[in-house]
């Protein structure tokens, strides 16, 4: 099977989105299907995989690696032709080009839903009234997803909030998988002396992107109420992002520098390391639609704590395996001292998480994938049987 995978930015770009096509890549490979990725910019970038197709694009934001392109190059457009099937993992740019190249010639489209569009809208385009924004994804959204063979998302949470945009389209709900065989055995470990903590050190960990839409002003506040009580306690920071000075200001002002340690973009193969040194994982953040590092930290067995809404609330249960707060500082500020302050708690948190987490094993979801990738294709075969037969009776009755 060839399988197209369709995204706006891809490596050296750094997201959940980008590790999971790069491991569904790698894992369909090895079942022996040949899978490309289609992108815009860094033509230059020098692959570690085969088959990523790059098609220029102008670079808007060094910061995020994002580049604007309304077409594909011409390599990549006779490529795109060949596929079987075409999985689109971003909307704007690569959704529209999807459709202009593949639904004329009748190859399936599967469309994911990985990231909550109506919220991203609140940070990214801040002068845009909420009921711009809103109005333009109600109206694109359902037309976009009616356009496509299958419609994905990664949680029964985010099929919600598509249902609620105006998407009427069947959604069929497959989590995003993740390699767990790292996160059960760390290696290399990475030791507290590594990174300057202190052995007895209870630490708090977020990774992922400092940026505005993670709430992270909300969590170094609430960190703060923990920290004048609870001398022994560190937050940990791995990422890197838009925020960071920001961040850094908030730390200074709030007197926290020796409480809270940024330790900046790391290399994704060494995450299980960082993550096997938390005594809790933490976030604040309220846009995710499938919280990967969150998701990886309980494969570690790292209880986490997180604040309801959806994605994360469809990924911990509350007092099973994790902490669910309102999105109220004082509630949220509670659950991170009762974490803190009872390692029994941890312990029997840690012990439901793993087993949690296996549902979200890549080896058990590319089979759910590839048997949507099978059906629809076959759909698509029979379609075109169909057509090809209607034209030939039409002909013979036309010449009888």
């Amino acid at each position: 099977m060839r399988i197209g995978m369709m995204v706006d930015m891809y490596k050296p770009h750094v997201s959940g989105i980008t590790n999971h096509v790069a491991l569904t890549k790698q894992v369909l490979e090895g079942l022996g299907h040949k899978v490309f990725v289609f992108t815009f910019g860094d033509e230059e970038y020098d692959d570690d995989e085969l088959y990523v197709v790059r098609s220029p694009g102008m670079p808007l934001d060094q910061g995020t690696g994002f580049h604007l392109s309304f077409r594909y190059s011409s390599a990549a457009q006779k490529k795109i032709q060949s596929m079987d099937i075409v999985h689109v993992h971003h909307l704007y740019l690569s959704g529209p080009l999807t459709l202009r190249y593949c639904k004329p010639r009748g190859i399936p489209i599967v469309f994911t839903n990985h990231t909550r569009y109506d919220l991203y809208a609140q940070y990214y385009l801040p002068h845009v009234p909420d009921f711009i924004s809103t109005t333009f994804l109600q109206a694109y959204l359902p037309a976009f997803c009616q356009q496509c063979d299958l419609v994905i998302a990664p949680s029964e949470g985010i099929a919600q909030v598509m249902q609620e945009l105006g998407v009427a389209s069947p959604i069929k709900v497959i989590p995003n998988g993740i390699d767990l065989t790292p996160y059960k055995h760390p290696s290399p470990p990475v030791s507290r002396a590594d990174v300057g903590l202190p052995k007895e050190a209870t630490v708090l960990m977020y990774v992922g992107r400092l940026s505005a839409e993670k709430n992270l002003t909300f969590l170094l506040r609430a960190f703060f109420g923990v920290a004048i009580a609870r001398p022994e306690v560190v937050l940990v920071l791995v990422g890197d992002g838009p925020e960071r000075d920001n961040l850094h200001d908030q730390v200074k002002y709030s007197s926290l520098e020796d409480k809270v340690k940024f330790l900046g973009e790391v290399d994704y193969a060494s995450i299980p390391g960082y993550l096997a040194l938390a005594d809790i994982f933490v976030t604040a953040s309220q846009t995710e639609v499938h919280p990967l590092s969150l998701i990886e930290a309980m494969a570690c067995g790292v209880p986490p704590l997180g604040i309801a809404s959806p994605g994360i609330e469809d990924t911990i249960t509350d007092d099973e395996d994790g902490f669910l707060s309102p999105p109220d500082i004082a509630a949220f500020t509670a659950k991170l001292m009762q974490l803190v302050m009872e390692p029994e708690t941890r312990r029997r948190l840690a012990e439901k998480t793993r087993t949690s987490v296996k549902m979200y094993d890549i080896h058990r979801i590319v089979p759910l994938l590839l048997a949507e990738y099978e059906r629809l294709i076959k759909e698509t075969a029979h379609r075109k049987q169909g057509w090809s037969g209607l034209r030939q009776r039409l002909r013979n009755l036309l010449w009888s």
